[in-house]
């Protein structure tokens, strides 16, 4: 399986004491340098998901508009919404095992990056992930021991 963790774009501010859970911070759409940022990030994704992969999004209108940079079809899945568990990113996805060969996460800080360590590292840790920044990993079995790979980490000012 391959999981993609792609971290939503820039996206418009709120008062530092509105953020977290409050109803409107679902509603923060992604800024000009957001909308390019999700552009440069989706092209580079297109070029090397396939058709069939598995695209789930927040419900946040920033990983909606993220999501939709790629230009295909996604799934709404109201569990990795911003303050999600890693343990809900992972059930989403069906990690290691998969909801399909491929599966692109558009989420949150600081979950994803706790999602990323968890996967490296075998503990959650907060580790960043830059606005659109995608993080690839795949799973693969040598010697009967489950191994984690991390194919690639690309940020939108390297595409």
């Amino acid at each position: 399986m391959n999981l993609i963790l792609w971290r939503h774009a820039d996206a418009e501010n709120l008062p530092e004491r509105m953020l977290e859970h409050h109803p409107s911070d679902l509603q923060r759409a992604l800024t000009e340098r957001g909308l390019k940022q999700a552009g440069q990030i989706g092209r580079w994704l297109n070029e090397r998901i396939d058709s069939d992969s598995l695209i789930l999004a927040s419900p946040a209108i920033r990983a909606q508009q993220t999501a939709e940079a790629l230009g295909r079809e996604f799934e709404t899945v109201r569990e990795i919404a911003p303050g999600a568990d890693t343990s809900a990113v992972l059930a989403a996805a069906g990690w290691p095992d998969g909801r399909a060969a491929t599966v692109v996460v558009v989420g949150h800080q600081p979950t994803l990056g706790r999602v990323a360590s968890l996967l490296l590292a075998g503990h959650e840790a907060s580790w960043s992930i830059k606005k659109a920044g995608v993080w690839w990993f795949s799973n693969r079995r040598r010697d009967d021991e489950a191994q984690v790979v991390l194919r690639a980490v690309i940020n939108p000012d390297l595409v």
